[in-house]
């Protein structure tokens, strides 16, 4: 994305935080293909009988997002670090609740990267990555904010170190220690 469109983004962002309705309208056509390709990231290697869809994921986020209450989000990449937890946050609720109507039968898994991934499985359960995350929150909250911004959001190094007003090299070195924790968590708790 050019400085003209993140620029753009920025003020479209702050226009909605501001109130204004029409601002609500032209965010989306802006954000659309960041938000769809992060929920295709969600949904890449599930099966083709999931009932919860990429393009559901991408509209039920964004109405959550901008129906929030008091929400002054400072640029585009703080948007999409919102985005990306309300996205796994429905993605963790769909999956409580399919699991709960076919009672305890069946998962549903996101791929993850494979320095996260359990060895022979390409695949995490959506529940299981949800409470381990929660966990982190609790144990580290900056290093659970890099892996939502990182991995969910899709942000850039660069972009996760302004976001959270760190270096480059802190972000690098949270995300490895972050990735390690994660993928032993993982293992451990993998059926």
């Amino acid at each position: 994305m050019d400085q003209a469109s993140i620029a753009e983004t920025t003020q479209l962002l702050r226009a909605v935080s501001a109130g204004e309705p029409a601002a609500v309208d032209r965010l989306l056509p802006v954000v659309y293909e960041h938000l769809r390709a992060m929920a295709g990231n969600y949904f890449r290697g599930e099966p083709g009988d999931h009932t919860l869809q990429p393009t559901a994921l991408v509209h039920e986020a964004y109405v959550r997002l901008v129906r929030a209450d008091s929400l002054a989000w400072k640029d585009r990449a703080h948007f999409m670090a919102l985005a990306a937890n309300a996205m796994r946050r429905i993605l963790a609720d769909h999956a409580r609740a399919r699991s709960a109507a076919k009672r305890g039968g069946g998962w549903d898994r996101v791929s993850l990267d494979e320095a996260v991934n359990p060895p022979g499985d390409s695949f995490v359960d959506v529940v299981v990555l949800d409470a381990v995350l929660k966990e982190l929150a609790d144990l580290d909250e900056r290093k659970h904010r890099i892996v939502e911004l990182r991995f969910f959001g899709g942000l850039t190094v660069e972009e996760i170190a302004a976001v959270i007003d760190v270096s480059k090299t802190t972000v690098e070195t949270e995300w490895r220690t972050a990735r390690a924790w994660l993928k032993s968590e993982l293992e451990r708790r993998q059926p």
